[in-house]
This record gives structure tokens, sequence and C-alpha cells, in this order.
């Protein structure tokens, strides 16, 4: 993720202050004055409370337009299938593979887990009362067992407009996927204005996005301020567990899916592969920057692991922006945390819901500081969990942001080993050609 600063101070610092300022506030409410005091009151339903909505509302404005452009985008980033044909096709289906066990991984470890259980159900009902339009709709009417030819069915969207209107998010994404190929099917002038008009869609979006980005701080210390005046130390005790298994996830997807991973497809050394990649692994982890780490990673997958420059490039270019397994697997870790927190049960379809829309999330995550803010309110929406919970999570990002993006990163490279297998460099003169850098996981 993209490192940006503010009057000279990196970004995740004010976050981190307005998540501690919140949390101070509000502990010290919960502790010394009581949340049923009537300035609290007050303060909460007239003042943090309504700027943490305009941030949400705010967040929900951008994302279906922004995921929309980015889906399209980074599918057809991929505009060299026709000329680069099973190169091309194998890292779809690699991106899609790997994400699908990560997020598999993910939500596996929270519902063995469960870090949210433990808070008071009757503080839990109290704030989930305060915004129970949000709570209705999917929650209430999901059926409690898997019909999956129906569930396949809805995920062909017989309007698109319709479904996008009706917040149905994840037909919508499919639809997307599917505008993404058809650019990459026909080529003509006029779909390349076409696909120039959705980048610039994307470019807008991402500057918005950028802006409501730019008052998360002050937003995340009004969220944390309602939420710690209300559970008080429990806040603390649930968030260190979604910590420790938000990393234990990311841990056992790094050190034994990439590692199988490699030596079954990739026909390589694991303990080898690791020490050729060292490199834009800790380049990764430190500045939490796919962008940054790009360079490094093309240099190590032409230098180090000895792969095809064309495919290498290719790959890690396109995986920068479309293959973020990290970012998919903490999106869902995220949203059953928060689901457990507030008391939601979420039934097997709502589950499966939310591993597809991770997936293609991890498509559509805007590489800006807390870019995937937007698909994982989006998805708390579909579930019925208060996205007012988001502001929990922000105070650890940093720390989650480095390791995710250390997975990001690293996956590119599994992709890139597995697809080189057996491959041989176009001619030299393609080769050569540069390859410009894309938008950061």
């Amino acid at each position: 993720m993209e490192e940006t600063k503010r009057g000279g101070i990196p970004f995740w610092l004010l976050m981190l202050a307005g998540f501690a300022i919140g949390l101070g506030a509000g502990l010290w409410v919960n502790l010394m004055v009581g949340a049923e005091t009537p300035w609290v009151q007050t303060v909460t339903s007239s003042i943090t409370g309504p700027i943490g909505q305009i941030f949400l509302g705010l967040l929900f404005m951008l994302v279906l337009p922004l995921l929309f452009s980015a889906i399209v985008v980074g599918v057809a980033e991929m505009g060299d299938l026709g000329s680069l044909g099973r190169v091309g096709w194998k890292t779809l289906l690699m991106t899609v593979v790997i994400s699908t066990i990560a997020v598999l991984i993910g939500l596996g470890l929270v519902n063995a887990f469960r870090p949210g259980d433990g808070v008071d159900p009757a503080l839990a009902e109290q704030l989930l009362s305060q915004y129970a339009e949000g709570a209705q709709g999917i929650v209430s009417n999901a059926p409690a067992t898997v019909d999956l030819g129906k569930f396949f069915l809805d995920l062909v969207p017989r309007n698109v407009f319709g479904a996008a209107a009706d917040n149905q998010v994840l037909p919508f994404m499919v639809f997307a996927v599917f505008f993404g190929v058809g650019l990459v099917m026909v080529r003509s002038r006029a779909t390349d204005q076409l696909q120039l008009a959705i980048t610039g869609i994307f470019e807008v979006m991402m500057r918005l996005l950028r802006v409501v980005i730019s008052l998360a701080p002050i937003a995340i210390a009004c969220l944390m301020f309602n939420l710690a005046a209300l559970f008080g130390w429990d806040l603390l005790a649930r968030l260190a567990a979604f910590a420790g298994v938000a990393v234990g996830a990311m841990a056992l997807h790094m050190f034994v899916v990439y590692p199988l991973v490699v030596l079954l497809f990739g026909g390589k050394n694991p303990l080898a592969f690791f020490a050729q990649v060292r490199e834009p692994m800790v380049v990764a982890f430190s500045t939490a920057s796919s962008n940054a780490t790009l360079p490094v990673s093309l240099r190590a997958a032409e230098t180090e692991l000895k792969l095809p420059r064309k495919i290498a490039r290719f790959v890690l270019t396109v995986g920068a922006t479309a293959n973020q397994n990290g970012t998919a697997l903490f999106e869902g870790v995220t949203v059953l945390f928060l689901a457990q927190f507030f008391g939601i049960g979420l039934n097997m379809t709502q589950q499966v819901m939310v591993m597809l829309v991770c997936i293609l999330g991890g498509i559509g995550t805007a590489g800006v500081p807390a870019g995937s803010l937007p698909v994982i309110a989006m998805i708390l929406a579909m579930v019925g969990v208060p996205a007012e919970g988001i502001g929990l999570i922000l105070g650890v990002d940093r720390f989650l942001d480095m390791c995710r993006t250390t997975l990001n990163v690293t996956g590119d490279l599994v992709i890139a080993t597995v697809v080189s297998r057996g491959e041989e460099d176009p001619a030299t003169t393609q080769a050569d050609e540069p390859v410009a850098p894309v938008s950061p996981a």
C-alpha cells in the first residue's frame, strides 16, 4: 500500500493518533462517567456519531463506481491474453485459486477461534439497535441452508442497474468481471477508447477516495470514541484476538500454502525460493507498499529466480493490482470478526458470499492507505453488520498492512514462478519492451 504523508507526518501515524485519542477518551468515559450520562449521549448522537456516519456514507457513495472501474481495468490489464495465450489464462486461474485458498484459511480460523466473541451481548444489542436499518435485509432473510442452484443463479444479474440500485453487490461485481473479459476479447479502436474512459473513471474515483480517506483520522477518533465508551476494556481484548488470528492466517498461507504451490506446480525447492525472494519480502514488509516493491520484485524474478523476463514482467505488474491474496484474506477475517463482535451469526450462504466478494474485491481494492475500507464497508452492509466497527480494526491496521503487503508481493512471485514453468521468452525485441508500473496493492 502506498505510503502517504499529511503535512510531513506519515498518514498511518495520523490514523493511529486518531485511534488512540478516540480509544482513550472513550475508555475514560466508560470508566469514569458512564455511557448513559446525558452529555455523553448528546455527544455520541449529535457529534461523533454523525461525523462517523458521514465518513461511511462517503465510502458507500464511491464504492460501486470504484469497484466497477477497478475490476474492469484489473481484468483488462491482462490485455495480452490473446498474444500470451496460456500464460494469461494460467495467471488468471492461479490468481483465483490462490486467493480462494487465502480467504478460506482466514474464514476457517475466524470460525475456529472466534476472536470477536466475549463482549456483553446487551451492549452489542444496544449498538445494533441504533443501526437497526443496516441490520435488516440479508441477515433477516437469508436461508439457513445453502441452495447452490439458486445461489449461482442469483450471481447473474437480470438487470445490472437494478442490481446496483438494490445493493446486490456480488452480481454487480460478476458483471464487471465479464465486462473486463469482454474488453480483453474484443480489440478495436472503439474498445480501446472505452477502456481508456473506464481507466479515467478509475483515476477519478481513486482521487476522490484519497480525499475521503484523508478524513479517516478524524472519523476513526469519532467511531472509536463511540465504541470504547460503550464496550470499555472488552474492546482491547477483542482487538488483540483479532490481530492474532489475522497474523496467524497470513502466516499459514505464507509458510504452508505458498511452499506447496511452489513445490507442486512450480517445480522448485521452497527453501531456495524464499531465499531468492527475501529482498522483495523485506522491502514489502518495511514499506507496506507494493508499488515501491515492484522494481525489487522484477529484479529478483529475473536475476534470482531466473524467470523469463517477458512473463515475469507481465505476471508481476498485473499481479500488483489483481492478485492481492493478503488483502482478500484480511477483508474476510475482518468481516467475520466484526459479525462475531456484534453478535450477528452468519450462515453458510452469507459466508460464501463474503468469500466471493473478497476474492473479487482483491482485484478492485484501491492502492491507497486504508484502500480496503470501501470493500469491507460494503460487505458489512451486505450482511447487516454495523460499518461503524471499521474504526475498531484500524488501530492495528499499519502492522497488518505490512503483513498483508508481504503476502501480496510474495504471492505475485509464487504465481510468476508457476506460470513460468515450461515457458520460454518471446522474441528479444518484445522482452525488452518497458512495462509501466501499475497501481499498488
